[in-house]
């Protein structure tokens, strides 16, 4: 009878001990796993195992039309619809610098080589010119008829290039303000201006869907690029000053040669209106984005790809809005060439990691 009672009772406390151990096993897995830390964009690799984390900084209140890293990477300057312009800390994404002095949109920005100062183009016709850590405004530059859409700064600092709505590129002194030489030679409003490397020669784009070369000395137009069949939103020149990238609503980069004019690598990767173009300081890739995208498009990507074979090496899906105006409006290369910022219709300004390859 001992020996039976022992078995009745020796079974339950064996269920027991098991479902206790298995609990016990339980509590400990759950407390040596770690969460994976949430990330608003999950980019996805092409081509490339390498995984790309993003940093967001929050600040605008509408859609960012500008960003603009400085010279030194420390910090990225922004400028969008809110009519303010804010520079951010790049690595702590803390900002340092909110500037106010524009009552229109802000469309473009530049900042000076020695990265002390900040240039900003509005759609108050204004183009100004402020220190780029107290935010105090040194020049306001009004010689637009019409809102201010592109600027660039000669490489030696000392002269600013402008274009705008009234369909004219001016040159001017970056100290004094005073206005130097007009080109007059788009039929229509200016998107793109950007300085060769050798201080010699300005590039710009327009809504007439060409690309212009311009002698920056005495304003004769040396080339016009045709290949395009819709408005140009963006010209960049490579680092070595020998081509131009240019981006169009016509849904491709093309990629020319800058003295000839021969074309030299189309990009199809993407399947909306281009709006930014970006070239690698390393001249080994190429960035490029979407904006205006539609209900057929509705997650557009930026994507980096190969300067010189046009493969896609990373797209970066962003996050669409419900705007007409949508998708990434602009870009800027960090210095080193291992990140890229972007700004977009969803107010955010991301932070990219670039895939190694660029870094060369």
């Amino acid at each position: 009878m001992r020996r039976n009672a022992m078995k009745m009772t020796s079974a339950p406390w064996r269920r027991v001990g098991w479902l206790g151990l298995c609990l016990c096993l339980c509590v400990l897995v759950t407390a040596c796993s770690t969460a994976p830390a949430p990330s608003p964009v999950t980019p996805t690799a092409t081509r490339s195992a390498q995984a790309a984390t993003i940093t967001a900084y929050h600040g605008h209140t509408s859609t960012v039309f500008a960003v603009a890293w400085s010279p030194d990477g420390t910090r990225i300057a922004s400028g969008g619809n809110d009519n303010a312009v804010q520079v951010w800390d790049a690595r702590a994404g803390r900002r340092l610098v909110l500037y106010s002095g524009h009552t229109g949109a802000i469309y473009t920005l530049a900042w000076s080589p020695d990265g002390t100062r900040i240039a900003s183009g509005s759609d108050d016709s204004t183009v100004q010119v402020w220190d780029a850590n107290s935010g105090h405004l040194l020049l306001t530059y009004s010689g637009h008829t019409a809102g201010v859409r592109a600027l660039a700064w000669s490489p030696d600092g000392t002269h600013l290039v402008s274009g705008g709505n009234d369909n004219t590129i001016q040159i001017w002194n970056a100290t004094t303000g005073q206005r130097l030489i007009t080109y007059s030679g788009h039929l229509g409003s200016i998107w793109a201006v950007a300085w060769s490397p050798d201080g010699k020669h300005i590039a710009s784009g327009g809504n007439d869907s060409t690309v212009q070369i311009w002698d920056e000395a005495s304003g004769r137009r040396l080339l016009t690029y045709r290949g395009h069949t819709a408005p140009v939103r963006a010209a960049v020149w490579s680092p070595n000053g020998t081509a131009v990238a240019s981006a169009s609503q016509d849904g491709t980069v093309q990629v020319w040669d800058a003295a000839s004019g021969h074309h030299l690598l189309t990009y199809r990767g993407q399947t909306a209106p281009v709006w930014t173009v970006a070239w690698s300081p390393s001249g080994a890739c190429i960035a490029s984005a979407t904006g205006n995208t539609s209900d057929e498009h509705p997650r557009e990507t930026v994507q980096v790809w190969n300067a010189t074979t046009g493969q896609t090496l990373i797209s970066y899906p962003v996050p669409s809005s419900a705007g007409y105006v949508d998708g990434t409006l602009s870009m800027a290369w960090s210095p080193d060439s291992t990140h890229l910022a972007s700004g977009g219709a969803e107010t955010i300004v991301h932070l990219w990691n670039a895939p190694a390859f660029c870094k060369r």
